[in-house]
Parts: C-alpha cells; sequence; structure tokens
C-alpha cells in the first residue's frame, strides 16, 4: 500500500470508493478529525487509484479504481507497543490493533499469551513461577524467545530471586555507578584518599 496520512487512510480510502475523489475536500474532512498534514499527503496516496488521463483539478469519479477496502496494517512498532502495554493502559485504537493482530496470527497470540504470562511475574514478583514459563516457551514455536529462554537458565537461579524478594540490591547497584565514574576520572592522578573525599562530596 502507498504511504498516506497515517491513521487516516481507512478513512481516506472509504470517501474515495465513495466517489469523492478531491484531495482538497478529503483533506478538509480530515482536518476537522485533527489531521495536520496537507493536501498534497492525501493526493499521493490516492495517485495510484487514479486511471492514466485523469485530471487532478476536475477529476472524473469514473476514471479511477477502489481503493484498499480492507484496514491498513500497522506498522510493527505499533504493534509491538500494543503488546508490551498493560492491557489496562491501552487506548481504544492500540486494543484493536491487538485484537486484530492476535485474531489473524498464531504466532503473535501465542506471543501475547507469554508476554502476558511474564510481566505478572515480574509485576507481583512470582519468581518461583519462571520455570514454568520457561519450559512452556521452550515448547514452543517462538525462536527469539527460546534464545531468551536459553540465556535465563544459564543463571536461573539469580534471576528468580531477582523476581522473588521484596527488597533488592538496585539502591547499592546505583552508588556504585557513580563511585566507578569517579574511580576512571581520577586513574592514575589520585590516590585513595582524593578518592574518598571526591565521594563525600559527591554525595
Amino acid at each position: 500500500m502507498p504511504p498516506g496520512p497515517d491513521p487516516y487512510i481507512d478513512l481516506v480510502s472509504q470517501r474515495w470508493n465513495e466517489g469523492v475523489t478531491s484531495a482538497e475536500t478529503i483533506t478538509a474532512e480530515l482536518r476537522a478529525l485533527g489531521f495536520k498534514g496537507g493536501a498534497q499527503t492525501v493526493r499521493r496516496y490516492l495517485r495510484p487509484f487514479r486511471l492514466p488521463g485523469a485530471s487532478r483539478s476536475h477529476p472524473d469519479p469514473h476514471r479511477r479504481k477502489p481503493a484498499p477496502a480492507a484496514p491498513a496494517i500497522p506498522k510493527p512498532r505499533k504493534i509491538s507497543k500494543a503488546l508490551l502495554t498493560h492491557p489496562d493502559r491501552l487506548t481504544e485504537d492500540e486494543t484493536l490493533i491487538v485484537k486484530n493482530a492476535t485474531a489473524g496470527c498464531a504466532h503473535l497470540e501465542r506471543l501475547q499469551q507469554h508476554i502476558r504470562s511474564s510481566a505478572k511475574i515480574m509485576a507481583q514478583r512470582r519468581g518461583t513461577e519462571l520455570p514454568a514459563w520457561l519450559h512452556a516457551v521452550e515448547a514452543g514455536d517462538l525462536p527469539e524467545l527460546r534464545s531468551l529462554a536459553a540465556g535465563m537458565r544459564r543463571d536461573l537461579a539469580a534471576v528468580i530471586n531477582g523476581l522473588t524478594p521484596e527488597h533488592s540490591s538496585g539502591a547499592v547497584e546505583g552508588n556504585v555507578t557513580p563511585v566507578k565514574r569517579l574511580k576512571r576520572d581520577g586513574y592514575g592522578r589520585a590516590n585513595s584518599d582524593l578518592l574518598k573525599a571526591q565521594i563525600l562530596i559527591a554525595a
């Protein structure tokens, strides 16, 4: 499908198929709905549907091909964002994207199930359920997730521990990082006394 005034492509195609062949007229309708683009964007999208010899200034409704009537396929990044967003935070459009994507692709449906399960494990600190999740992933046919599972298996005890206790060493690690930077900045020019002083000043 040619590039067009996303996310208004469906409406543009609908108006074109209804006989409205003027890009300016369609653009005016879109602007009432919040479209920020110009008529040139709409005209570029409609160009492949005009038959040879059709006038752009006085378009003939009969000298045209129908525009795609099926809903435009969302871009991959929109599908990914919708799949990775908590269901309670999805917009109406994102909910529709998830519904259509998972209904039309069994792999995406299984991917969504794994995403939802892993999100619960992380958000609710249910690390003890991770082995069962890994087993389900490894038994599936999603190679990217199987690769992720293999990486987790290499240090499974630490991953489970990180997803289970209420408290973590995150605060300690957050303080270690700036200390390492101070040490690198003074490498070869300062001793431990100066490093200690810099840490106290930075704190």
